[in-house]
């Protein structure tokens, strides 16, 4: 069998700059302003194209948001309002001026709509995330402008001069945000720049920072959440100025968030977009699943992430190709090239570690001539102290590192894989010393620190090679 070397991943990229998003939490659920709870509950939209009397009232003919075009007149909609922008203001030569945006929802479908100088002063108090409104025509429908909305919708309204816009006497019945989920162990395969849907355990809340914009010299404030699900991947999510500042939410709280951009800056990292919305502990079936798993297992698994698996031994932006185990034995790879052996990834699940020689004792020397940490094994003199030969130091004590040998499955077949200390520190949860000092003082807890960090599904960056081990070759 062939001697495999050590897990490498991916390298991470630059981070960008991200919006800051503009809500705050509301009592219902959103982050937004508190909706009254309603005495009787409101008739629901209908979903069909075209409009309806059924449900307006005095508002007349109530259209469904797919409804709406630029061939529709005297119109209607009920509506939940799911983000609002910051105002944001341009100075040009020939013009400036003021606007601000909100994404509305019914059970239909969403829209965006904007709102310009005057309307920011008329409407943006006026709207609040969470809360419901009837807001009818004359308000401009045009063609969409993809590149500053993630809505699906091939159309976008802009409030005019004389537009209604009215609160809703009763917010019940109000249309639930549809999601599009991505597991956090997906968005390992899901590209930079895209938009998804995440729904997670809040895992730990950061303190708020303040950041300057390197393109427009503007502050922002920002802070960092870390996310868990039962995929066994825990990831970073951003959230921006009047969000950051706001946020109350507690650890151990279900989160799901719409519209957040996938950044791959030290790892795959997530930001939430001024378009972009979150509710805490929704009333979703993904939800009620997430809780149940995080109350009976969850509280106490360990986390992969993303950043450890595109900076950990990065072998220099190779680019391998994906093979499978049985791939691996086919194609006899490692004895192609004695000299330099063969890079491949392999997506497998850990499903045993040997426990004896886990972890060797390395020098505690800060660097060596190379400029690089020193991690050459040492030997304990009679004295008690610990002989680093390449440094020529004794040390008082030594650090232990990982020399972990594990066997991976996959559906063709298992393979023995050799790991060294960053990988092993990502697949044990702690460091080898804290490992070390578990064996000698507690039995039991070390037997199930091994067994928490078997079944993890991973993806191993593997170097295969042959070498010569008392006069045999591997």
């Amino acid at each position: 069998m062939e001697k495999l070397g050590e897990p490498t991943a991916l390298v991470a990229k630059d981070e960008e700059d991200a919006k800051p998003a503009n809500t705050t939490i509301g009592g219902n659920g959103f982050y937004g302003a508190k909706t009254e709870q309603p005495s009787a509950p409101a008739r629901a939209l209908p979903s069909r194209t075209g409009p309806s009397s059924s449900a307006g009232g005095t508002h007349g003919n109530i259209y469904p948001i797919e409804g709406l075009s630029p061939y529709a007149h005297k119109w209607t909609i009920r509506a939940l309002v799911t983000s609002k922008s910051d105002i944001k203001t341009w100075s040009k030569p020939n013009s400036e001026g003021k606007l601000f945006s909100v994404d509305l929802l019914d059970d239909s479908g969403e829209i965006k709509a904007t709102g310009f100088n005057a309307q920011c002063d008329e409407f943006y108090d006026l709207l609040q995330v969470g809360s419901l409104y009837y807001i009818s025509s004359p308000c401009k429908v045009q063609l969409a402008k993809k590149q500053f909305s993630r809505i699906n919708n091939d159309y976008e309204l802009s409030f005019e001069r004389d537009t209604q816009i009215e609160k809703a006497e009763h917010q019940g019945d109000a249309p639930q945000l549809k999601f599009n989920f991505s597991t956090i162990a997906d968005l390992q395969n899901i590209e930079k720049d895209k938009i998804v849907d995440v729904i997670g355990v809040l895992k730990e809340v950061g303190e708020t920072q303040q950041i300057t914009s390197k393109t427009t010299a503007t502050n922002f404030d920002k802070r960092e959440l870390t996310l868990v699900d039962d995929t066994g991947y825990s990831v970073r999510l951003t959230i921006w100025g009047k969000t950051a500042q706001s946020f109350e939410a507690n650890p151990e709280t279900i989160m799901a968030f719409k519209g957040v951009k996938v950044s791959d800056f030290n790892g795959k990292s997530l930001s939430l977009l001024s378009s972009g919305s979150m509710t805490m502990d929704p009333d979703i079936q993904e939800a009620h699943k997430l809780k149940g798993w995080y109350d009976s297992q969850g509280r106490t698994e360990n986390f992969s992430t993303h950043s450890n698996f595109t900076s950990a031994g990065a072998a220099g932006g190779r680019q391998e190709p994906n093979k499978t185990v049985s791939q691996v034995r086919d194609e006899q790879l490692g004895m192609n090239d004695p000299e330099k052996g063969d890079y491949f990834s392999l997506k497998a699940t850990v499903v045993y570690i040997k426990q004896d020689n886990f972890a060797y004792p390395a020098c505690l020397g800060e660097q060596s001539e190379k400029g690089d940490k020193c991690s050459k094994k040492v030997i304990q003199d009679t004295d008690g102290t610990w002989r680093c030969e390449r440094c020529n130091i004794n040390n008082p004590r030594p650090l232990y590192r990982y020399l972990l040998s594990l066997n991976v499955n996959d559906h063709t077949g298992q393979l023995w894989l050799s790991c060294f200390d960053d990988i092993g520190q990502m697949i044990m949860g702690m460091s080898a010393d804290e490992l070390t000092e578990l064996k000698e003082n507690d039995t039991a807890a070390t037997e199930k620190a091994f067994d928490n960090a078997n079944c993890k599904a991973m993806t191993f960056k593997v170097r295969a090679k042959m070498h010569t081990y008392q006069d045999v070759q591997r």
